[in-house]
């Protein structure tokens, strides 16, 4: 059996010398080196910038959707959106744990598992897409991908159904972050608060910040800012367009006396939101960027081209204890679970 590099370089087809990541092409082949884990995958969970720019291209066409996807697999062995850079996660079962690993995980063949890597970097192979769940941003496919000897997972919770479980793991690196940014007092405001990470983080701030603290969820659709507000997931809610930097600016000084934010995350799914995120935060506050449409270079230079002094931080889909604090959040949450498991499980 051919022997890997734990962070799978040898998969890497182009270029050499990266890993597989940033590589344009990766090789798919299912036959496993020593150090690699087969997965019979069973869902895709697509990350929702990824996801939202699919649905678009493919103008809502569900058989559309399935050919945008199954030629990014084949084109770069792996589901890479070409245009965003970015994946998603999947769950699946064990089939087969290279000889190297023995003694070095504690899984074993038959359990069903959620990736904590991005697709993004993961071989993948798709014989067939069986289901599009639009609503969701997860495909059901039979198909195989491999795990390598670095990558992250979670064994699936018997509490919970499984759509949900991986819903929620996708994108837990964001309300795991919140946790160690967002400190007693702080005024939070989440760009994007509505959609699956949003609420999340914003059951994290409210959490956090306190009783003295303010949390304001910002969106652009009523029913999802109503049911956010039902929730009694934020302060106060905010209709505005995240695009639109100085409605943003205005309504956000409006909210706070314009003292503006301590703390801002943003999770949108749409690009060009860098500067409503940096005009809304204090002087030296803090700008958290969870989205996957973020431009490094829009935030660095806007901030540089307004006089803005504060904190970036590009979002990090792991955090030590992401998953077990978003898991958490469902168990400890009736209501939040309630509204995911309805829109999400």
């Amino acid at each position: 059996m051919k022997k890997g590099c734990p962070y799978g370089t040898h998969r890497v087809i182009e270029p050499k010398g990266v890993l597989p990541q940033p590589a344009l092409k990766i090789d798919n082949d299912m036959e496993i080196y020593d150090n690699e884990i087969l997965i019979d995958v069973q869902t895709l969970n697509v990350d929702s910038a990824s996801f939202t720019q699919i649905k678009e291209q493919a103008n809502g066409d569900i058989e559309e959707i399935k050919k945008i996807m199954k030629g990014i697999v084949a084109h770069r062995g792996k589901h890479q959106n070409p245009v965003t850079g970015s994946g998603g996660m999947l769950i699946g079962t064990v089939e087969k744990i290279g000889p190297a690993l023995e003694g070095k995980t504690d899984l074993k063949v038959g359990d069903k598992i959620a990736t904590l890597v991005s697709l993004s970097l993961t071989p993948l192979h798709i014989d067939e897409i069986k289901e599009v769940r639009v609503e969701k941003d997860q495909v059901d496919i039979v198909g195989k991908a491999i795990l390598f000897e670095s990558g992250i997972y979670a064994v699936l919770p018997s509490d919970m159904p499984e759509n949900l479980v991986l819903s929620i793991l996708d994108v837990a690196g964001a309300p795991a972050q919140t946790a160690k940014l967002v400190k007693p007092s702080d005024t939070v405001v989440m760009i994007g608060g509505t959609g699956k990470a949003g609420m999340l983080c914003l059951y994290e701030a409210k959490k956090r910040a306190g009783v003295t603290g303010k949390v304001i969820a910002v969106d652009i659709n009523d029913e999802a800012l109503k049911r956010v507000k039902d929730a009694n997931l934020a302060d106060i809610t905010i209709k505005a367009n995240a695009q639109d930097a100085v409605e943003m600016m205005q309504k956000i000084g409006e909210a706070t006396d314009g003292k503006m934010a301590d703390i801002v995350i943003n999770i949108v799914n749409v690009p060009n939101t860098e500067m409503s995120s940096i005009l809304i935060t204090k002087d030296e506050g803090t700008v958290y960027f969870f989205s996957m449409a973020t431009s490094f270079t829009k935030a660095a230079l806007g901030a540089e081209g307004v006089g803005k002094d504060v904190t970036m931080v590009m979002g990090n889909g792991y955090t030590k204890g992401h998953a077990e604090i978003t898991l958490d959040i469902m168990r400890e949450s009736k209501e939040l679970r309630k509204i995911f498991t309805d829109l999400y499980a």
